[in-house]
């Protein structure tokens, strides 16, 4: 393993300017607008402006999802005693990404990036810092190639020491969720006992919701389905949790910044371990 930040992202055969599609919306930019960020374009804020007419609560989802990150993280880190974090879905770098929390509570922590989005991988060298103590690494990969995930990953992260998988606001997308059970169990089996699983997404909790999801996917983008809590709480099975279990991301350790956005959020999150 390396003792410096490095990138290992795979060379694109494609030009990176290429793959970036602005002609309609992507999860990842739209996420950015809401949550105040500058990494997007007019198509991302016209749907995300439309579906804030009518549904706010959805900017309130993105804010409670970053919180989320930050409150994990920093439990992980403080109460667990985890020290490595393998995050899938990074979205665009704002403030608070994984490795900045985890590293102001465990300078020595090891955290790598999977992202196969081409403005995420644009933005990599924002992800690659870290402390003198640490490793950020990034890779070019697919979440729905689980082994090849963990064959790069175990290049930074030590495999005979417990592991977060961090998955965050990224399962929605799986149009099959039995593919997505499938990709977690996976990805849960190449990591050792100890080792924790970190779920947040938007759920089937509101009309609101619904509302805003139908006009996502017809908007042109990637769609992003909503779900019934008791659904993706299966993700976890076979695993212990971690209190509170699967909530309301409001329920989940809160804490005054949590306090910021409605308690009944249409998102739900949770952690548990492996025996």
């Amino acid at each position: 393993m390396s003792d410096h930040p490095q990138s290992s992202v795979a060379p694109a055969a494609v030009p990176l300017s290429d793959r970036i599609d602005t002609t309609r919306p992507h999860s990842a930019r739209f996420w950015n607008y809401f949550v105040g960020g500058k990494d997007n374009y007019e198509v991302d804020r016209e749907i995300g402006d439309q579906i804030k007419n009518f549904f706010p609560g959805l900017v309130d989802v993105a804010v409670a999802g970053r919180q989320f990150l930050r409150r994990s993280v920093r439990h992980l880190v403080e109460e667990r005693g985890i020290r490595q974090f393998l995050d899938i879905g990074t979205g665009l770098p704002t403030a608070d990404n994984t490795h900045q929390v985890a590293q102001s509570f465990a300078p020595d922590a090891r955290i790598v990036y999977v992202d196969n989005d081409p403005l995420v991988l644009a933005h990599a060298r924002a992800l690659l810092t870290s402390t003198p103590e640490g490793v950020t690494d990034y890779i070019d990969a697919d979440l729905y190639q689980p082994e090849a995930v963990l064959a790069q990953a175990a290049k930074t992260l030590d495999f005979d020491k417990p592991v977060a998988l961090m998955l965050l606001g990224i399962l929605g997308h799986a149009d099959d969720f039995g593919r997505a059970r499938d990709v977690v169990g996976r990805l849960m089996a190449g990591l050792p006992s100890g080792s924790h699983l970190v779920v947040y997404d938007g759920t089937r909790t509101s009309e609101g919701m619904i509302a805003a999801e139908k006009a996502y996917i017809e908007s042109g983008a990637v769609p992003y389905y909503v779900r019934e809590p008791a659904q993706i709480a299966t993700l976890f099975d076979g695993l212990q949790w971690v209190e509170p279990g699967f909530v309301r991301l409001t329920e989940w350790h809160p804490d005054v910044e949590s306090a910021t956005v409605p308690a009944d959020v249409d998102a739900f999150g949770g952690a548990a371990y492996k025996p």
